[in-house]
């Protein structure tokens, strides 16, 4: 005599389906593979490559009173799951080498909308943001109840040039940072270190 299966198996068993049909639309004709998707994710992914490595150069904001104050800035930038995904990490130092500033962002492109997304994360702060490829670089924008916080950037032999500005309507677009960093070289973060099975 059998036994009936148990509550375990039955739920192990619709996790396994659920997983196997998720994100499936109705429609066969309409399913794409994985390796499909991964595939249209990493050719998007490439035309960002040149943000790859180590940089470091200088950051001036431009503060309320009319004065600047100047940082070092560094950025790290890598790819993960793949190639499908990019990371890139920010740091701004003082000028006596203590850590004032700290961001984390991972880019990815959706396949169905064939759009570039930013999820940023900073000060205790997150959002998602629309990233755009330009033939110069990239800009991304947050939004500030009337205003929006615009940050345009150009990457040109190995040169990482960024801007970041408020714009508001009626009024002329008022610079808060500008960055010029230098490409340092290769980096094999974050890939590297990942746990083995061994």
């Amino acid at each position: 005599m059998t036994r009936p299966p148990s509550r375990s198996h039955l739920l192990a068993a619709l996790v396994i389906c659920g997983l196997a049909f998720a994100g499936r639309p109705a429609s066969a004709q309409e399913w794409v593979s994985p390796e499909a998707l991964m595939s249209m994710q990493r050719d998007a992914m490439k035309s960002l490559s040149k943000l790859d490595g180590l940089w470091r150069g200088k950051a001036i904001r431009h503060l309320h009173d009319g004065t600047t104050k100047e940082m070092v800035q560094t950025e790290r930038v890598g790819t993960m799951l793949d190639g499908t995904l990019r990371v890139i990490e920010g740091r701004g130092y003082e000028a006596d080498g203590s850590l004032a500033f700290q961001a984390f962002a991972v880019l990815s492109y959706d396949t169905s909308k064939r759009s570039y997304s930013m999820r940023s994360h900073s000060a205790g702060r997150s959002g998602d943001f629309v990233f755009r490829k330009t033939d110069k670089g990239f800009d991304w924008e947050i939004p500030a109840g009337p205003a929006t916080i615009r940050y345009t950037a150009t990457i040109d032999k190995g040169v990482w040039k960024e801007r970041g500005e408020r714009i508001e309507k009626g009024r002329p677009p008022q610079l808060l940072v500008e960055l010029e960093l230098r490409r340092l070289g290769d980096t094999d973060w974050p890939a590297a270190g990942s746990v083995g099975s061994k």
